[in-house]
């Protein structure tokens, strides 16, 4: 009991502040940065982009870092699930700026704020991912005790704590709300939540606070993983859905016994409750399996399941099944590299596209396997996602969700149908396209890079946001590699790097050059090699697009279609940045973090570009070219421009 009435007394004197606007900046006190250093640049850039990065996860969680040793920053930016994008949005970059506010100079520190949803930005020199840290500062707000007519409120008070720290270790996402009545009059509402990268032993441990505040009407506690708050009123929309049981009406009279009999009656039924209750949700789950069909066979040609991903058996569906959702593959929608692909409906009456690979298809059983490890493990709004795939026998087919538009080039490269693109749907899929690839080269868990972006296989939703589709050329890069090496040159002419081409290198600033070369289309209208109108001159896009840029005119390149209705300051920084991207040298290319920058921050002075990669001077410019490219200068910036190249030889695969 000393040590309890101890811990009451440490935890209310840490901290006093508000219920009602809950906001915490903890500052860490772990060494400074320098103002206008490499680390506070990096900093900040990664807060700018970290709303829509968390906005952009289904589970509103995010994590990444930014930058190379020492001054990368680590990053987690997150919010209670089923929050609305825009409070979630607005409630981080709030925290962010906070942070940046109270805790100047300091690379590490965390944040909890309340308003307009609960949500949490944490950064550190170091990564923070799967460890729990208990020794900073717990943060306790109260006012006052609980009524003392509450005779039995220690008992509530340690079912209602008790039921959901189990509740939320044991959850995937590490998040529960829920409540208790006090009185009939009166009930107890509290939240809780951990970082989902922790495990479920050390959220439990995290959250293993309770018994301090324990009489206290209401109050807050965090810590850089874990937050818990209660209070007699509702605080949050996550209490509209909750229903609380009502206390039985207690006769006149009273006594001990019939007291502890009702104890003891509580502590048989609601252990009864949830057993029956955990039996019905397995039995709708099981049935739910059973309507789509989708059962675990063993492949041919290859082990799928070795690749240390469980959760691929979960995805594999039967050929039956794949038929009637096709309706015998008679919906055709296109006619792919590696095959066709139909529209089918799953018996669940979700829409797909349905990938059916040739049988003498270039993509062989290594490619395959590849698309489906990839595309599972991905979850971005700006990235197509895989419902499942089917192998037996020599069927191969990949179960994508059904993009209604096509794909960008249906539309792009189409005289009657590229005026549906105007300008601010063109420079909105340039944005999605840049977040997609962003989140593949730095924000998924692993390094994937495409190796095949082009027009193609960037797909349009009905609100024509893109998704990047088509990952069988993809690789997956492990933690501190940043570059590979193949005798195998995949992908497709016009968009790869000279390094890719000739040296068979690729990384991620082979998918900066693509990015480029598909940026160049989009503003322009057309594909990367094509002939003047005026002769028969062949030229490639990013041949023309320099020397427009050279000679003052880069407004040229722009499809008529929509030259005349453009914000022409957003079409130059397009221009510009995609001249940046298809540099020769992949070191003068910037990263994908540093083109989401430059794209929303108007105010950010870019590089000037020099001369690209595959450039090839014509008879009448020959000259000029030679004379024009000796006097081009560049403007560099070195805590934009990030490295990433290393040298690592694998064998190919």
């Amino acid at each position: 009991m000393k040590q309890m009435s101890f811990l009451s007394i440490l935890c209310f004197s840490l901290i006093s502040f508000s219920v009602a606007s809950v906001s915490a900046q903890t500052c860490m006190n772990r060494g400074n940065y320098g103002t206008n250093s490499t680390y506070e640049s990096n900093l900040r850039l990664i807060l700018s982009s970290l709303p829509s990065n968390v906005t952009a996860q289904d589970g509103f969680y995010y994590n990444g870092s930014i930058g190379q040793e020492p001054d990368r920053v680590f990053a987690i930016g997150m919010c209670i699930p089923r929050s609305a994008r825009d409070d979630c949005s607005d409630c981080i970059k709030t925290a962010s700026d906070g942070l940046i506010r109270s805790c100047p100079n300091q690379p590490d520190a965390y944040s909890w704020l309340g308003e307009p949803t609960l949500c949490l930005v944490r950064y550190a020199r170091t990564s923070s991912l799967g460890s729990v840290d208990l020794d900073n500062r717990v943060l306790v707000d109260d006012t006052g005790d609980i009524n003392s007519n509450v005779p039995e409120f220690t008992v509530i008070w340690e079912d209602l704590v008790g039921r959901m720290i189990a509740r939320v270790s044991s959850s995937n996402n590490h998040y529960t709300a829920d409540a208790s009545a006090l009185t009939h009059f009166e009930n107890i509402y509290a939240l809780m939540q951990c970082t989902p990268d922790l495990s479920s032993r050390d959220c439990e441990k995290c959250l293993q606070f309770q018994s301090c505040c324990g009489q206290k009407q209401d109050g807050i506690i965090m810590r850089p993983n874990c937050f818990f708050r209660w209070d007699l009123k509702k605080f949050s929309k996550a209490f509209d859905n909750i229903t609380v049981s009502s206390l039985p009406l207690q006769p006149p009279s009273d006594n001990g016994s019939r007291k502890n009999s009702t104890r003891a009656i509580v502590k048989i039924v609601v252990p009864i409750v949830v057993v029956v209750l955990i039996i019905i949700i397995l039995v709708l789950l099981a049935r739910r399996s059973a309507v789509l069909c989708w059962r675990r066979k063993p492949n041919q040609g290859f082990d799928l399941y070795q690749t240390g991903i469980t959760t691929i058996r979960s995805l594999q569906f039967d050929f039956k099944t794949i038929e009637v959702a096709t309706d015998k593959f008679s919906n055709k929608l296109g006619q792919g590299g590696f095959g066709e692909v139909f529209k089918g409906v799953l018996p669940n009456g979700t829409e797909v596209a349905v990938k059916r690979l040739s049988k003498r298809s270039a993509q062989g059983a290594q490619e395959f396997k590849n698309e489906v490890v990839v595309v599972a493990k991905l979850q971005h709004r700006n990235l197509v996602k895989l419902h499942g795939f089917c192998l037996e026998g020599e069927e191969k087919i990949l179960v994508y969700e059904f993009v209604p538009n096509k794909s960008l080039d249906y539309f792009l490269f189409d005289p009657t149908k590229r005026g549906q693109l105007d300008w601010t749907k063109r420079y909105n899929i340039i944005g999605g396209i840049t977040r997609g690839i962003l989140y593949l080269h730095h924000d998924s868990r692993l390094t994937i890079i495409h190796r095949d972006l082009k027009a193609s296989n960037i797909l349009l939703d009905a609100d024509m946001n893109p998704k990047i589709a088509d990952f069988g050329m993809a690789r997956i890069f492990g933690m501190d590699q940043s570059e590979a090496n193949t005798n195998r040159v995949v992908g497709t002419r016009g968009y790869m790097s000279p390094e890719y081409v000739i040296q068979g290198l690729f990384s991620m600033k082979s998918d900066v050059y693509s990015f480029g070369v598909l940026v160049l289309e989009i503003i322009c209208g057309r594909q990367n090699i094509f002939v003047h109108d005026s002769d028969t001159t062949v030229e490639n896009l990013v041949t023309y697009a320099w020397r427009l840029w050279r000679d003052g005119t880069p407004l040229e390149l722009v499809d008529p279609t929509i030259s005349k209705n453009c914000q022409t300051e957003e079409v130059k920084r397009c221009i510009h940045i995609a001249l940046l991207c298809v540099q020769h040298d992949p070191t003068d290319r910037p990263t994908l973090s540093t083109i989401n920058m430059m794209l929303t921050r108007n105010s950010l002075n870019i590089p000037f570009p020099q001369q690209p990669g595959f450039f090839f001077p014509n008879r009448r410019n020959q000259d000029q070219d030679g004379s024009q490219f000796s006097q081009s200068t560049t403007i560099r910036y070195d805590s934009q421009s990030i490295n990433d190249l290393t040298c690592t030889d694998l064998d190919p695969r």
